[in-house]
């Protein structure tokens, strides 16, 4: 297969415009061919941002007109439309890339995870803080026992927004899929399962703080692994002090690090990952530390490599490889998601049936 795969996409907002399209541009094998967004400010931005030679369309019965014409969906539209547009794909014979959250609930994402096993087409969710500079450094550290026997992973996205902002990702309603769980929390637990396996049990406390809020802003996942780890993971809009990222506790020493990946400010800056320059590289003093009371040290960070993501779905439609993040993943994130949401309403642990 020579030439480019021709790129769907719909939705323009931040994962669209800061992270899909730059993406989709810079892998071999990729071409961005349609946007769908029917807001013209969007549109115009499409034109500067990625040229003449990309087409918008106002709608997605606009884009799957021209199903023929094109070789992969991503959707980055609202939560709320993900399972819709990723069913239409799927049955219009076109693999599949979703934003997180793949879906609401794991029997949805179980669903299309199926359809597309039936089919025989691609069906990935969007999980590219598995690429982050610091989990890259996490799960190099933990596989080359640094850390000895791994006890505590402590995971946090916190963010200091007092003041709403308005959308869907605030509304209280449950078709919206909004709140903090689903959204920064669909990175955590899937890291959490990345690094650790699978869960026995969920605790969580969920809470909605801000004046004027309807969805949660401040939550706490507690997850206990089959293997007997624990992950504790936070998520919220109103730490107005951030903890660190990662504080991971093991046998031999623990690493600690504070700060974000940069990949997303440089995305959003407009700066490309171009193949040959530096990319998801950390200034030393932005590294972490490994050891103990009486003995730590610096470790630098692993460059991160959101690029890997996308150019691991060309080369899994080019040669039919798996691909790099599985739909069935996302649903066992999901089981872990519903678990947290019931253990927040009923105030108990909730345990997963092993297999499932």
């Amino acid at each position: 297969m020579n030439a480019s795969l021709r790129v769907g996409l719909l939705g323009y907002g931040l994962a669209g415009s800061a992270f899909h399209a730059p993406l989709i541009a810079v892998t071999d094998g990729l071409v961005l061919d349609t946007v769908v967004t029917a807001n013209p400010e969007r549109q115009a931005q499409v034109a500067r941002d990625r040229g003449a030679g990309v087409r918008t369309v106002a709608t997605a019965d606009e884009l799957f007109a021209r199903a023929d014409a094109l070789d992969l969906i991503v959707v980055a539209s609202p939560n709320r439309t993900h399972v819709p547009l990723a069913e239409r794909a799927l049955r219009a014979g076109l693999p599949v890339v979703v934003d997180k959250p793949l879906a609401a609930t794991a029997a949805e994402a179980e669903h299309l995870a199926a359809l597309a096993e039936e089919r025989g087409l691609l069906l990935s969710p969007f999980q590219n803080r598995r690429w982050d500079n610091d989990f890259r450094t996490v799960r190099a550290l933990v596989a080359e026992g640094a850390l000895g026997e791994v006890l505590r992973f402590e995971s946090r996205f916190e963010r200091w927004r007092p003041q709403l902002k308005g959308g869907w990702r605030e509304s209280g309603d449950p078709g919206e899929v909004g709140g903090l769980l689903y959204d920064l929390g669909s990175h955590l637990v899937d890291q959490a399962l990345a690094l650790l396996g699978p869960v026995a049990s969920v605790y969580a406390e969920s809470d909605v703080r801000r004046a004027g809020a309807e969805a949660d802003d401040d939550v706490f996942v507690a997850l206990t692994h089959r293997n007997g780890v624990r992950s504790h993971l936070w998520m919220s809009a109103t730490a107005a002090q951030l903890g660190p990222r990662f504080r991971v506790l093991g046998t031999k020493a623990a690493y600690v690090k504070h700060g974000l990946d940069p990949q997303e400010a440089a995305l959003r800056e407009g700066a490309l990952p171009e193949p040959g320059t530096p990319w998801g590289v950390e200034p030393e003093a932005a590294w972490g530390t490994l050891g103990h009371l009486d003995a730590a040290e610096r470790v630098p960070s692993e460059a991160g490599d959101y690029p890997a993501y996308y150019a691991g779905v060309a080369a899994a439609l080019r040669d039919g490889g798996p691909a790099p993040v599985t739909a069935r993943e996302a649903a066992e994130a999901l089981r872990v998601l519903e678990a947290a949401r019931t253990s927040a309403r009923e105030g108990r642990t909730v345990a997963l049936a092993a297999g499932v």
